[in-house]
């Protein structure tokens, strides 16, 4: 099913219908293997926190958690790292609503922090989402899991665990709706009407 058409907001490019690149399915079976390849490169789950980032990136780390969960038989923290007053574009867009920081108990000093995030662009948000997580505590060593890596990078920053690499020109939006927030899961690529 493709995503239907948004109406245009103020200031916002118009967009067309999307045809959908990930359905339940495939993003299932990303989160799999990217809960995995964490156990795998943690070499289990002891001293692992995961931090969603706002919004979607929550739902995807506590998913990922129970797929761990099911493998170690153990449960493993997860929280949420909101970024919104670290972002370098506070004065270009509108307001943003503030959504809850969660440290989960025990703090994240001298663990293993994975930062959990839909779509990783330019790395902006997760420039931000370090300079956040630098405020809550000192972990041993940050890593990051996307969904999905659409390139076009400003920073230098790369993902350590990706669900599906998927290239994209400037004209087009990634959007992923997850059940929890949208009630269907789903990854669709809209190009946006210059």
């Amino acid at each position: 099913m493709c995503a239907q058409p948004q109406p245009a907001q103020q200031g916002a490019s118009p967009i067309r219908t999307g045809r959908t690149v990930l359905d339940d399915r495939d993003i299932a079976r990303a989160l799999t293997r990217i809960s995995h390849e964490i156990l795998e490169r943690n070499r289990g789950a002891t001293d692992l926190v995961l931090l969603g980032i706002p919004s979607r990136g929550v739902p995807l780390a506590h998913r990922i958690a129970e797929r761990i969960a099911a493998v170690e038989a153990y449960d493993v923290p997860v929280g949420s790292l909101d970024v919104t007053m670290y972002r370098d574009d506070l004065r270009l867009k509108p307001a943003r609503a503030l959504l809850p920081t969660e440290i989960p108990p025990g703090g994240v000093d001298g663990k293993v922090v994975v930062l959990v995030d839909d779509v990783l662009f330019s790395g902006r948000t997760i420039r931000s989402a370090l300079d956040a997580l630098n405020d809550v505590g000192r972990p041993s060593a940050v890593r990051l899991a996307v969904l999905v890596d659409r390139g076009h990078r400003d920073l230098p920053i790369r993902a350590d665990f990706v669900g599906k690499n998927l290239p994209t020109s400037l004209v087009e939006r990634v959007r992923l709706r997850v059940a929890e927030i949208d009630g269907a899961d789903e990854v669709t690529i809209e190009e946006t009407q210059e």
